[in-house]
Protein backbone atom coordinates (compact mmCIF):
# COMPACT_ATOMS: atom_id res chain seq x y z
CA UNK A 1 0.00 0.00 0.00
CA UNK A 2 1.02 3.63 -0.36
CA UNK A 3 1.76 6.41 2.24
CA UNK A 4 -1.68 7.97 2.31
CA UNK A 5 -2.86 4.16 2.31
CA UNK A 6 -1.42 4.01 5.07
CA UNK A 7 -2.55 7.13 6.88
CA UNK A 8 -5.98 5.75 6.16
CA UNK A 9 -5.49 2.60 7.51
CA UNK A 10 -3.94 4.68 10.80
CA UNK A 11 -7.00 6.81 10.86
CA UNK A 12 -9.69 3.68 10.45
CA UNK A 13 -8.05 3.02 14.36
CA UNK A 14 -9.77 4.27 17.51
CA UNK A 15 -7.58 6.36 19.79
CA UNK A 16 -6.09 5.80 22.05
CA UNK A 17 -4.25 2.61 21.25
CA UNK A 18 -1.07 0.99 22.58
CA UNK A 19 1.75 0.59 19.90
CA UNK A 20 1.23 -3.17 20.75
CA UNK A 21 -3.05 -2.75 20.00
CA UNK A 22 -2.09 -0.99 16.81
CA UNK A 23 0.40 -3.46 15.58
CA UNK A 24 -2.51 -6.36 16.31
CA UNK A 25 -5.31 -4.08 14.35
CA UNK A 26 -3.43 -3.48 11.50
CA UNK A 27 0.24 -4.20 11.26
CA UNK A 28 -0.27 -7.34 8.71
CA UNK A 29 -0.53 -4.17 5.97
CA UNK A 30 2.70 -4.19 3.91
CA UNK A 31 4.14 -0.69 2.78
CA UNK A 32 5.11 -0.66 -0.89
CA UNK A 33 8.86 0.72 -1.97
CA UNK A 34 10.34 0.98 -4.80
CA UNK A 35 12.41 -1.55 -4.83
CA UNK A 36 10.38 -4.03 -1.99
CA UNK A 37 8.11 -3.65 0.69
CA UNK A 38 7.63 -4.00 4.50
CA UNK A 39 5.08 -4.80 7.61
CA UNK A 40 3.31 -1.56 8.47
CA UNK A 41 3.99 -3.53 12.37
CA UNK A 42 7.63 -3.01 11.77
CA UNK A 43 6.98 0.23 11.47
CA UNK A 44 4.91 0.38 14.62
CA UNK A 45 7.78 -1.50 16.66
CA UNK A 46 10.60 1.06 14.82
CA UNK A 47 8.66 3.92 16.47
CA UNK A 48 9.70 3.24 20.07
CA UNK A 49 6.19 4.39 20.99
CA UNK A 50 4.17 2.92 23.66
CA UNK A 51 0.88 4.53 23.50
CA UNK A 52 -0.82 6.36 20.63
CA UNK A 53 -2.87 9.17 21.62
CA UNK A 54 -4.24 10.08 18.27
CA UNK A 55 -4.50 8.69 14.34
CA UNK A 56 -1.77 11.67 13.71
CA UNK A 57 0.32 10.42 16.70
CA UNK A 58 0.90 7.29 14.84
CA UNK A 59 0.93 8.32 11.20
CA UNK A 60 3.54 10.99 12.47
CA UNK A 61 5.56 8.36 14.41
CA UNK A 62 5.39 6.18 11.16
CA UNK A 63 6.15 8.44 8.72
CA UNK A 64 9.64 9.26 11.49
CA UNK A 65 11.23 5.47 10.80
CA UNK A 66 10.40 5.32 6.96
CA UNK A 67 13.78 4.41 5.94
CA UNK A 68 15.31 6.07 2.97
CA UNK A 69 14.08 3.46 0.17
CA UNK A 70 10.39 4.67 0.42
CA UNK A 71 11.12 7.59 -0.78
CA UNK A 72 13.02 6.38 -4.26
CA UNK A 73 15.69 8.42 -4.82
CA UNK A 74 17.06 10.56 -2.15
CA UNK A 75 17.43 14.17 -2.96
CA UNK A 76 16.01 14.12 -6.30
CA UNK A 77 12.54 15.92 -7.35
CA UNK A 78 11.61 16.78 -11.08
CA UNK A 79 9.04 18.78 -10.44
CA UNK A 80 9.04 21.03 -6.90
CA UNK A 81 10.14 24.07 -6.75
CA UNK A 82 13.13 25.00 -4.30
CA UNK A 83 11.44 26.39 -1.04
CA UNK A 84 11.32 29.84 -0.55
CA UNK A 85 14.64 31.51 0.95
CA UNK A 86 16.81 28.93 -0.88
CA UNK A 87 19.18 28.92 -4.01
CA UNK A 88 19.40 25.90 -5.40
CA UNK A 89 19.73 24.70 -9.11
CA UNK A 90 17.61 26.73 -11.55
CA UNK A 91 14.84 24.58 -13.47
CA UNK A 92 15.25 22.96 -16.93
CA UNK A 93 12.57 22.15 -19.14
CA UNK A 94 13.20 19.52 -21.59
Amino acid sequence: MTLRETADVLASQNYPLTADELADACGDHELDYPDGEEALEVLIERTGEQRFESARDATFAVYGVLDAAAVGRIGYSDRDPMPMGTNGPRQVSF
